[in-house]
C-alpha cells in the first residue's frame, strides 16, 4: 500500500505549486517596490509621501488578515480566494496607473489588503488540503517562494524603472496572477464543499474591529507626524495615538508594553528589531539613489545581497539549534541582534562618509541581513515554545501581525521625517539620517529588551527550519 509522503504527489501538486507561486507573486511585488520606491515617488512628486508606499500596504495587510481570517468561515475557500486575488490585482492596476502620490498609495492599500487576505486563504488551505504529515513539508516549501523574489527580485525592478518604466513593475505582476489563479481554481472550488462540512469554532468578531481601529489610529499618527510643525499635524497625531494604543493593547500579549518576561518580550524585542531592518532597507535605497547617486539596479542588487545572507544565517542557525538541541537560542537571538547593530552603523557610516562607495554599503547589508537570518526564526521557535496546547496557530497570526504593524510604523515614521525635513527645507540627506538614526536607536532598544526574553527547551526539540525567511509586504 503506498502512502502519499511529497507535496508534489498528483493530488496534491497543483495546489502546491499554485500556492507557491502565490506567495512568489506577492514576494516580488513587495520587493520590487522597495527597489523602485525612489524613482516613483520623484515622478509623482511626492518624495514627502514616501513612507507611505509601504505604510500604506503594511496597515492595509493586518486588516486584510484580520478580516479575512473572520470572514473565511462563512464565505468558503474559493469565494475568498477570488475575491482576495480581486482586491489585489484592483490595486496594482490603480498603482500602475497611477497621476499623482494619494492614488498610488490608495492602489497600495488595496494591494496591502488583497495580499494579507490571500495568505490567510493560503494558510487554511494548507489546513484543509494537506494531512498532517505533509504540513511541514509545505510550510517549509513557502521559503522557496521568498528566496527567489529576495535574490532577483529588487534587480530585475531596478532593471525595468530604469530602462522602461516603474509602472511595468506592476504590470508583470498580472500574468504571474493569472497563473497562479489557473493553477489553484480547482483545488480551491473543491476546497469549498469541503470545508462546507465541516463545523468551524466561532470567531472573535472584536479581532476585525480592533483591526481596523488600529490600522485608522496609525494612519492619523503617521499623517500628524507628517506635518508636526503645524498645529493640525500635532492634533491628527494626539488623536491617532489615542486610538491606535488600545487596540494595539488588545492585540498583542498581554504584558508586551512593559516587556514582560517570556512571550511579551520576546514579541517586543522582535517588532523593534524587524522593524528597524525593513525600515532601514527601504530607506537605503532612498540614500543610495538620491544622495550617494547609485542607479537602481546597484542599489537593487545590493539590498538582494542582503536578503542571500539572511538566507544563509538562517541556514547556520537551524544547523546550530540541531546540535545544541536549543539550550543556545536565547544567545544567538541576542548575538543576531548585535550583528543588526553593527551592520545599521555602518550603513549610517557609509552614507555620512563621502568616500562610502558600493563597497561599504554592500558589506553593511550583508552584514545586517546575516544578523537578522540569525535572531528571526530564533525568535519565531522560542515563541511558539509560549504557546498553549492547540495555540500555535494563534501565535503564528501573533508574529505575522508583530512584524506587518512594526515595519509599517518604523517606515511611516521614518518617512514623516522624510517629509519634515522637507517641509523645513533641510534637504533629503538629513531626512534619511534622522530616519536611519531612528532605525539603530530602535534596535539597540531590542537588544536591551532581548535580554529579558526566556525559553523552553525541550528534551527532543524539532530543529528548526533551515530555509525560514522574512514573509512578504
Amino acid at each position: 500500500m503506498s502512502t502519499t509522503n511529497s507535496i508534489f504527489d498528483v493530488k496534491y501538486r497543483a495546489l502546491t505549486i499554485g500556492i507557491i507561486l502565490v506567495l512568489t507573486t506577492v514576494a516580488f511585488e513587495g520587493l520590487a517596490i522597495t527597489t523602485i520606491a525612489p524613482n516613483l515617488a520623484q515622478s509623482l512628486q511626492g518624495i514627502h509621501l514616501y513612507g507611505w508606499i509601504f505604510s500604506a500596504f503594511l496597515l492595509s495587510q493586518i486588516v486584510g488578515t484580520t478580516v479575512m481570517g473572520q470572514q473565511i468561515d462563512k464565505r468558503g475557500v474559493f469565494k475568498s480566494v477570488l475575491a482576495s486575488f480581486s482586491i489585489f490585482v484592483l490595486g496594482i492596476v490603480i498603482a500602475a496607473v497611477s497621476f499623482n502620490m494619494h492614488m498610488l498609495i490608495v492602489g497600495r492599500a488595496f494591494q496591502g489588503f488583497g495580499a494579507g487576505a490571500l495568505i490567510t486563504c493560503v494558510y487554511t488551505s494548507v489546513t484543509l488540503s494537506y494531512p498532517d504529515a505533509l504540513r511541514t513539508k509545505i510550510l517549509a516549501a513557502f521559503s522557496m517562494a521568498f528566496v527567489l523574489p529576495s535574490l532577483i527580485g529588487p534587480y530585475v525592478a531596478g532593471l525595468i524603472a530604469a530602462y522602461i518604466s516603474w509602472r511595468f513593475v506592476f504590470w508583470i505582476v498580472l500574468p504571474l496572477i493569472v497563473l497562479a489563479l489557473s493553477l489553484t481554481f480547482r483545488s480551491f472550488r473543491n476546497l469549498q464543499n469541503l470545508q462546507a462540512q465541516r463545523t468551524s469554532a466561532p470567531k472573535d468578531s472584536s479581532k476585525e474591529m480592533h483591526a481596523i481601529m488600529l490600522a485608522i489610529g496609525t494612519g492619523l499618527l503617521l499623517t500628524g507626524l507628517g506635518m508636526i510643525s503645524d498645529w493640525k499635524g500635532i492634533v491628527l497625531s494626539i488623536v491617532g495615538g489615542f486610538v491606535m494604543i488600545p487596540s494595539l493593547r488588545k492585540l498583542l500579549p498581554q504584558g508586551t508594553f512593559s516587556v514582560k518576561r517570556g512571550l511579551p518580550a520576546t514579541m517586543a524585542s522582535r517588532g523593534l528589531y524587524v522593524a528597524c531592518y525593513f525600515a532601514t532597507e527601504s530607506f537605503v535605497i532612498l540614500a543610495l539613489t538620491e544622495v550617494k547617486g547609485f542607479s537602481e539596479e546597484l542599489a537593487g542588487l545590493i539590498v538582494a545581497a542582503g536578503a542571500l545572507s539572511w538566507s544563509a544565517a538562517a541556514w547556520l542557525q537551524s544547523k546550530l539549534d540541531e546540535r545544541d538541541r536549543g539550550h543556545g537560542r536565547k544567545s544567538r537571538v541576542i548575538l543576531g541582534i548585535g550583528i543588526v547593530i553593527v551592520g545599521v552603523t555602518l550603513v549610517i557610516t557609509a552614507i555620512v562618509y563621502s568616500g562610502g562607495g558600493v563597497s561599504l554599503v554592500l558589506l553593511s547589508q550583508i552584514i545586517t541581513g546575516f544578523g537578522v537570518g540569525l535572531a528571526n526564526p530564533t525568535t519565531g521557535a522560542i515563541a511558539l515554545q509560549q504557546a498553549q496546547a492547540g495555540k500555535e496557530g494563534e501565535i503564528s497570526a501573533t508574529l505575522q501581525f508583530v512584524d506587518s504593524f512594526s515595519i509599517g510604523l518604523s517606515i511611516g515614521v521614518s518617512g514623516a521625517l522624510i517629509a519634515l525635513s522637507e517641509t523645513l527645507q533641510w534637504g533629503i540627506f538629513t531626512g534619511v539620517m534622522m530616519a536611519l538614526a531612528l532605525q539603530l536607536g530602535f534596535v539597540l532598544l531590542s537588544l536591551v529588551t532581548s535580554f529579558r526574553i526566556t525559553t523552553r527547551v525541550q528534551e527532543s526539540p524539532h530543529p528548526l527550519n533551515e530555509t525560514e525567511t522574512k514573509l512578504p509586504m
